[in-house]
């Protein structure tokens, strides 16, 4: 989805040594951060962020001047844009410019980082253990290692999600769509010419169809490439899940083509039973935005109408599926090789405890924690997150608006959420799938009849095959 929650690079300033004082202190095992050393001078380190809105910079910059007061260390911040952060990293490395932190790092971008030899394996896993393994999902941990080594700090994630109405479900005696069998009959059942069964993308050279499909796709055990870097999409379960993608848009959804703007646009005007979109939805869902405002019937005169009547869905599960998945990003924090390692764990715990709820509350819709809470209270940050207001300047907070069962899911959908290549060691090549967009196109001309799945499948699989041996 092209709105994440961060987006980032830059050049930066170098890193100033700590004191010998601050070098040795350590971090209590109760899973908060140390107290600030006494009579320290303020010492600086960089911080990149792929954090790029305005306003959502302002309210991060509070975040760190509270852990400045805090721990008396100075976080200069710097923002650079994501399509630049390869170009940045290469360019700072070779001057030796590289910060001490990276804050709101993709898993793609972990993993570029991982490959040019820029992590700090030591110390993120020294926080991780810190603050307590157990506090994480495990799920998120395992998207950010790598042969036992701790690539990055997991902080929060967005997931792909179906969202349901569950009035119309409940009303026609349907189960949550949580598998095939379960979305199919749904889609038959309340299909008709006034409502659609599902919506879903289906627009080519559009990093959301990807993204859409994926998130149906990995429940069919249908994966882009395996561990030897061989280039998988060409296989049974993937050419299934194509097959019943086509099916769903073709037999129960609208006519014509699907984006990101009109799949919102049914499920709002109350048009679709189903809808494929992430969770970047909820604050939308709940009227927070003059320019995407639910307008079904009902909504006129209850303006949360929709909103109380979705459910969600996170994992999912087709026939050739081992067990429920769904696509999702994690976004993480990694120290850095060249780091002040002592400051900059300081930094990276500080917004995992004392500053972990006033980060989520940055964008809540786009940030679901993936630390539950802390060893002392294991729902202490998912609790709070349910309090968040929905968004800025509104009273409505997630857990008067959504149902319990719906937060549970979002919370915990991190234990079922994927993301093709990553776990095999293939970022690079996910990145420049997302960028290239072979699979979207395959999605496409499936949907709209110029292709049969096993045909559209071979040829994406031939263009990733391209794509890999190009990035050796």
């Amino acid at each position: 989805m092209n709105r994440t929650r961060g987006q980032v690079r830059a050049s930066v300033l170098a890193a100033v040594s700590l004191a010998a004082a601050l070098l040795v202190s350590c971090t209590p095992g109760n899973g908060q951060p140390p107290a600030p050393a006494p009579d320290v001078d303020h010492h600086n380190i960089t911080v990149w962020t792929t954090e790029t809105i305005p306003d959502r910079m302002a309210k991060l910059r509070v975040v760190v001047e509270a852990f400045t007061a805090a721990t008396g260390v100075k976080a200069d911040l710097v923002t650079v844009p994501s399509h630049r952060f390869n170009q940045v990293l290469t360019s700072s490395a070779a001057s030796g410019d590289l910060p001490d932190v990276m804050a709101s790092l993709s898993l793609g971008q972990v993993r570029t980082m991982a490959a040019a030899g820029h992590i700090d394996y030591k110390t993120n896993a020294a926080i991780v253990q810190s603050l307590g393994e157990q506090t994480w999902a495990a799920r998120a941990l395992e998207l950010t290692r790598d042969n036992g080594q701790q690539l990055a700090v997991p902080g929060s994630a967005w997931h792909q999600l179906i969202y349901y109405r569950k009035d119309l479900f409940a009303q026609a005696g349907l189960r949550a769509p949580r598998t095939y069998a379960d979305i199919v009959a749904a889609a038959r059942k309340l299909d008709s010419p006034e409502l659609a069964g599902i919506v879903a993308a289906n627009k080519t050279g559009q990093a959301f169809t990807q993204q859409s499909f994926e998130n149906i796709a990995l429940g069919n055990g249908c994966e882009m490439v395996d561990a030897k870097a061989g280039i998988t999409f060409d296989s049974p379960q993937c050419v299934a899940a194509l097959g019943f993608y086509r099916d769903l848009l073709k037999n129960y959804s609208v006519p014509g083509i699907q984006d990101i703007e009109t799949v919102r646009s049914a499920y709002f005007a109350g048009k679709a039973a189903m809808a494929v979109w992430p969770t970047n939805m909820l604050d939308e869902l709940a009227g927070t935005r003059t320019d995407a405002r639910p307008s079904c019937p009902e909504c006129a005169k209850d303006p949360l109408f929709l909103a109380r009547n979705t459910g969600v869905v996170a994992g999912l599960q087709g026939p050739d599926g081992q067990q429920p998945a769904h696509f999702g990003e994690v976004f993480s924090w990694t120290v850095t090789a060249d780091s002040d390692a002592e400051p900059a764990r300081r930094f990276v715990e500080y917004f995992l405890t004392d500053g972990y709820v006033d980060w989520l509350a940055i964008a809540p819709e786009e940030g679901v924690p993936v630390r539950s809470g802390s060893t002392a209270n294991p729902a202490e940050y998912a609790d709070a997150w349910m309090s968040i207001p929905v968004a800025a300047g509104r009273s409505e907070r997630f857990g008067s608006v959504y149902a319990k069962d719906v937060l549970s899911t979002l919370l915990q959908g991190s234990n079922d959420l994927k993301h093709w290549g990553i776990v095999q060691g293939h970022g690079d090549l996910a990145g420049a799938a997302m960028a290239e967009l072979p699979i979207a196109k395959a999605v496409s001309d499936v949907a709209a009849g110029r292709a049969q799945p096993q045909a559209a499948a071979t040829k994406a699989a031939a263009s990733l095959r391209s794509i890999l041996k190009s990035l050796k």
